[in-house]
């Protein structure tokens, strides 16, 4: 599987690496603040990646995700669900970029 840290994260935690890490202690904290686990946090990170279009954040979620222990069906079906909120040509170009992940899975 490809690597879940884009080459942009790699070199921002290269150049400021305490904005990084003030960055991933946010999302440390917000995901032990709750009781979601991280299977569910992913799902949920990724159909808000989906909503801001953000074909990077959304290659990123699915990787996450899958690690986290989402199937497959999981992840598509979590991007289908906000369909009535997001509108049919968002969800199918997240669907897509998911698509791109997925496919990978399946390479290795």
């Amino acid at each position: 599987m490809a690597e879940i840290t884009s080459r942009q994260y790699l070199k921002v935690e290269k150049s400021d690496p305490d904005f990084i890490q003030a960055v991933e202690a946010l999302g440390k904290a917000a995901r032990q603040a709750g009781p979601l686990d991280d299977r569910q946090a992913q799902l949920l990170q990724l159909t808000a990646a989906a909503a801001i279009r953000s074909e990077g954040a959304v290659h990123s979620h699915t990787r996450r995700a899958l690690k986290a222990g989402a199937t497959a069906d999981e992840i598509r079906h979590a991007l289908i669900l906000i369909t009535s909120t997001i509108g049919f040509p968002n969800v199918m170009a997240a669907l897509s970029w998911a698509d791109d992940v997925l496919s990978e899975k399946l390479r290795d």
